[in-house]
Formats: structure tokens, sequence, C-alpha cells
């Protein structure tokens, strides 16, 4: 392959060579079990107790509110599930949006459907934002969470958690985000945001897949969701994976020192290849909010092509993209998200995600863009 290019970033990134360096010896010399009272245990229990306190401080959190899971769709769970289980006495309603993950979405749709609790999915707009008017007038008495994402997986829209988190607090109602994309690029301080909880995933920001994280706001209600041990102060039962909670903390605080340069270049490196598809491929819509989006994320809707193919077709020309969420890949389904911003499924099917990371260029825009040029032309000639 001439080309070698990863423009997928959103779906996962590559490990950090640092990140690498700092796990390495959690699989050997340092491999004991945290819960062990011998010095091999005592060291894994040093490393975990390093981590928590590096992702808290990230957070502004306390140590004791940061719960280490197995990735960011678990950390949704057990945020959702648990707290509703824990306050189901108190109120039965929830509120989120319909462009949520789909760890949030089924997760809802789950206890709706089994627990009887209700869901309101509160509606956005055409560049997929939430207004925070709609969701103070869906609370209700009986509400007990707000589940909103701090940015589009698919599209790149930065929802107004602060805002949100404002009218949720004078109600007395715990608020959720899915700051799964957010975790690299954004302001994680969870007082100035307003959350209750918020779910993390290191694989997002060059960490190890395998491990997520939950702040969990002291005094929140929780059942956990994975019974066993008491790990995690019994939120979350099972042997803490040290090497990669080591990576995970070691990649968050890499990420947030370097955000502001990276976020920088990343911007600069997306308006060059959003202009680039706009100018030069005929009908091409940019998706999402044009402004408060993710720094390297472009996401459109192509018409006359459909995104799979589009993306086999980058694939063969060593460009790596995507249609949408990696989870939900090669369904024959339009993007929910794009159906809920309201566009028809003739013209969702067109969706192409190129997101931006650490290790592009210049050159990978402009070869990007080249190819998207070359495989839509392909297509619609056929």
């Amino acid at each position: 392959m001439e080309r070698a290019i990863y423009l997928d970033h959103s779906a996962t990134t590559p490990v950090d060579p640092r990140v690498v360096e700092a796990m390495l010896p959690y699989f050997g010399v340092k491999f004991g079990n945290a819960s062990s009272l011998h010095r091999w245990g005592q060291a894994a229990l040093v490393a975990l107790t390093e981590a928590r306190r590096t992702v808290a401080d990230i957070l502004h959190a306390r140590p004791g509110e940061i719960v280490f899971t197995g990735c960011g769709s678990e950390s949704d769970n057990l945020a959702l599930r648990g707290v509703a289980l824990a306050l189901r006495g108190r109120g039965n309603h929830i509120i989120t949006t319909p462009i949520e993950h789909h760890a949030v979405l089924n997760t809802a749709a789950q206890l709706e459907k089994e627990f009887g609790f209700a869901v309101t999915r509160v509606p956005v707009n055409r560049y997929g934002v939430v207004n925070p008017d709609d969701i103070a007038r869906a609370l209700t008495p009986r509400t007990i969470l707000v589940s909103v994402m701090y940015a589009n997986n698919e599209v790149g829209t930065i929802e107004p958690i602060a805002e949100i988190a404002k009218i949720t607090r004078a109600r007395g109602v715990l608020l959720h985000t899915d700051a799964v994309q957010a975790g690299g690029y954004l302001d994680l301080d969870v007082d100035k945001l307003g959350v209750d909880l918020m779910s993390l995933g290191a694989h997002k920001f060059h960490g190890p897949k395998g491990v997520g994280a939950l702040y969990v706001r002291t005094g929140t209600p929780l059942v956990p969701t994975q019974t066993g041990g008491s790990q995690e102060r019994a939120r979350r039962a099972g042997t803490e994976n040290v090497p990669y909670i080591v990576g995970m903390a070691t990649a968050l605080e890499i990420a947030q020192g370097e955000r502001e340069a990276t976020n920088a270049r990343l911007r600069a490196l997306r308006e060059q290849l959003v202009i680039g598809i706009l100018e030069r491929v005929v009908g091409a819509q940019l998706t999402g909010d044009p402004q408060h989006r993710l720094p390297g994320h472009a996401s459109f809707v192509i018409p006359d092509v459909v995104g799979d193919e589009m993306v086999l077709g980058l694939d063969l020309a060593g460009i790596a993209a995507s249609t949408g969420s990696a989870c939900t890949a090669g369904s024959a389904e339009p993007s929910h998200v794009l159906a809920a911003m309201g566009y028809a499924p003739a013209i969702a099917r067109g969706a192409l995600r190129l997101t931006l990371g650490r290790g592009n260029t210049d050159a990978d825009v402009e070869e990007a863009v080249n190819a998207v040029v070359e495989v839509v032309g392909k297509l619609r000639g056929k």
C-alpha cells in the first residue's frame, strides 16, 4: 500500500509508547494482586492507588470517587443501572437523548422494558445539540437521573453539559455524562461541569483497550451491577487490572497535559480536511455542530453513495475511515444519530466519519481528500 493513513481515532487510538513503557513492569516483576497482603500485592496496590490519584486530580475529584471498570460501555452501564436501581424507591423516570452511545441507549431501554422505568428521550436539533430548556421541561417529580453525552462519537458535537447541570442540580436530580469521546480533548473538571457521574474509556486517548473509569460523586447512591469481592469500594467486583489501569492513568495524564497544543493542531488539520471535502465532493454536507465539535472530528453525508462502500474503497486506498460508531459497523440500518438529527435514511446512508489524531499531518489530509474524491467518483460512476 502506498498510502497508510489512519483517520478513525474516534473508534480507537494507537497506544502511546510512553503508556506501554509505564504498563510493562506490571505484567512482569510487579505482577501481584492488589488485594494481597504480601510485598507483591502491596507493590500492585501502590500502583493502583497512584493511578487512582492521577485520574482524580485530572477530574478535580477525590480518589475515592474513581471506580475503575473494564471499558467505557461498562462505565455507562454501571452509572445508569446502578443509580436507577439504587433510587427506584424515590422515582422511576430517566431522561436521555436519542443520540447517545448504545451503551446508554440500550441500558435505558432495558431498564424501561425489564424493570418498569419510564424513559424520556429529549430531541436534538439539526446539529445534534440538546436544548437545556427541553431537559428542564422533561423533568418530573419522579425523575432520578439525566444522562447526556459530553461529545458525540458520530458527529463530534459537544453538548452544553454545564448548563444542563445547573438545571438538574436545582431540581435535585443526578446528572451522568458519557465523556468517552471527550476524555483526551475537553476539560474534565467535574465541578465546573457539575456532573455527578462521568464515564471514560482509555483507548480513546491513546491508552489500552479493556479499561475504563466511572467518576461517582461522593454521596451518589449506586447499586453494584457486578458482584463478588469488595474491590473498588464494593462498587465493581473483580481483581483490578493493574497494568491497564496504570496505562489509563498515564494516557490521561499525557492527553490532558498536551491537550491545548494537540487541539490547536487538530483543529487546523480538521478545517483543511472539511474545506477539501466540501469543495471537491459535489453535494457533501458537514454533519454536527460546525463550531462546537471535537477538534479532530470531521463527519459528512455524501449523496448517491453508501457509507460502507466508501469505507471499503478508502481502505483499499490505504485510508482508515468509518461511517460512525465502530460498535455498529456493518449495520444495515442508517445511523440513529443522523436520524435523530433529522436526516432522511437515504441521505444518512451516505455517512462518512474522518477523525484525526496525534500522528496525522498536512500531507495525510491532502492524500485523504484526494482518496475520498477518487472513491466517491468511482462509486458514483457505477
